[in-house]
């Protein structure tokens, strides 16, 4: 299949293509890669970055992903796809290393570099192409995508528009800092940094006299183990700071990841709002945890450094809050903190921040401001999103066939596994499917041993396997 040949997207006549996907991270890329054997779709991707990349400010040296390699792009919804992670080790010779690695959590470094052959190779994906507005023509039933092409400095070099009938959001997350926090980290000075941008501060963070790390969850742990392995025994200098009760491990067992199957997510989407909310603060060692490996290693690192008697000049405290923070002259930061149990204040001067505080899903209403009256909204102001990943839009808009899905932006709708990427394919089959009105990839219609509700909706044993004549029960019995 070869790449779209440039559009002249300012004539009327141009006939509206059937996606247009606004960026690129894995999930656009695995909709994409999944889209391309589909021959009949005309599909386009735009991207504001130069290239595919995914969080390289956290290609820790070791960090693995905390899902298989199974979670490729593709696997789970087309294990014969070309884009999957085992053929792109077979076109790089790689295949029998990684067979005897029996690795089945790869490193991250790895998971990128994969995702980037995919992008690279996969027809259809325009980089360095910003998204600027999105809108509905009534009268020709499409949506308009105004787009700005960038030059190699991010400067805009042309203008240019493309119509579709359908839209699927894929703009991601951004870094989350919380409010006391703010001013830190716009003032220049002392290194305040998120822990997306470690690896290109890391060396001025080591060479920091003490460092803070604010965040109990898998990047925070990760951040502190290689500040610490990196620092001199018995001057380690390092504080980790968290508001959970407990540097606590991801929850990890069998049963308990079947929370990220497609059955989990069909029962959690039909839940009342209300219900669905008050789950999403208390499901956080789901996915806020930190990898029980991780955790091991930090006690391994921090117990051999009692070898020769004492112990590391670290502070580990969870359960604490930073209630506010201000610099000291030029050099140090105070950071005032809470113990949340405890109802104690304290206060902290470190020379370097290091804000493992997460990532939020970005605003969609910055990109659809253009859709904002066709928007159909919670009692909280959230779009509301149906089971097949589409936004509900006014039916002028929906009748006239034209749709935008999400993807990593319903978590308030479709739950715990919104951002995981082991539901990436299924979502991606299932919006392609939607948008077909085929059937181009079967899905399976059980996937978990778990039934979630009494009032289960789907067969409780698939269809392949029940019995064709049903045994009568023997009275008395």
């Amino acid at each position: 299949m070869n790449p779209h040949p440039p559009h002249h997207e300012h004539h009327e006549i141009d006939a509206p293509r059937d996606l247009v996907g606004i960026g690129i991270g894995p999930f656009n890329l695995s909709l994409a890669a999944l889209a391309q054997p589909l021959t009949a779709l005309d599909t386009v991707f735009y991207e504001q970055r130069p290239a595919f990349g995914w969080h390289p400010g956290l290609l820790i040296d070791g960090a693995t992903i905390q899902v298989p390699f199974l979670a490729d792009l593709v696997t789970l919804a087309d294990p014969a796809s070309e884009w999957s992670f085992l053929n792109y080790l077979k076109t790089r010779e790689r295949l029998f290393p990684f067979y005897f690695a029996e690795r089945f959590h790869i490193q991250r470094a790895e998971y990128d570099a994969y995702c980037r052959w995919v992008a690279e190779n996969l027809p259809g994906l325009h980089f360095s192409h910003q998204v600027d507005a999105v809108r509905f023509n009534p009268e020709r039933d499409v949506f308009e995508v105004d787009f700005t092409q960038l030059d190699t400095d991010g400067e805009a070099e042309a203008l240019g528009r493309t119509y579709t009938k359908n839209i699927v959001l894929g703009i991601g997350t951004e870094p989350y800092v919380p409010e006391p926090l703010k001013p830190l980290v716009e003032a220049p000075g002392v290194p305040v940094i998120h822990a997306t941008d470690y690896l290109d501060h890391r060396q001025t963070l080591l060479a920091a006299d003490h460092v803070t790390v604010v965040g109990s969850g898998q990047s925070g742990a990760e951040v502190f183990l290689d500040l610490l392995r990196h620092r001199p025994t018995g001057r380690e200098k390092l504080h980790w700071l968290g508001r959970t009760e407990a540097f606590a491990p991801m929850e990890y067992s069998k049963l308990g990841l079947e929370h990220f199957t497609p059955d989990y997510t069909r029962y959690f989407h039909a839940l009342s709002e209300s219900v669905r909310d008050r789950l999403g603060t208390t499901q956080w060692q789901l996915h806020r945890g930190i990898d029980a490996d991780t955790i091991a290693a930090i006690h391994d690192e921090l117990y051999r450094r009692t070898l020769h008697g004492g112990w590391p000049d670290t502070v580990l405290t969870p359960g604490v809050r930073v209630r506010t923070a201000g610099r000291i002259a030029t050099t140090k930061i105070e950071l005032h903190l809470e113990h949340i149990q405890q109802g104690t204040r304290s206060r902290l001067t470190t020379d370097a921040v290091v804000l493992a505080t997460g990532h939020r899903e970005r605003p969609l209403d910055r990109i659809l401001a253009g859709l904002d009256p066709y928007m159909r909204r919670d009692s909280r102001e959230r779009p509301r999103v149906d089971e097949h990943f589409r936004l509900a839009l006014d039916p002028a808009v929906t009748g006239a066939d034209c749709h935008v899905y999400v993807q990593n932006a319903e978590r308030h709708t479709h739950g715990v596994g919104t951002p995981d990427l082991g539901l990436a394919a299924w979502r991606s089959a299932t919006i392609l499917n939607t948008l077909t009105g085929k059937d181009a990839y079967p899905l399976p219609t059980r996937t978990a041993f778990t039934t979630f509700g009494l009032e289960d909706r789907l067969p409780l044993i698939p269809p392949a396997r029940t019995a064709s004549v049903l045994t009568p029960l023997v009275e008395g019995r």
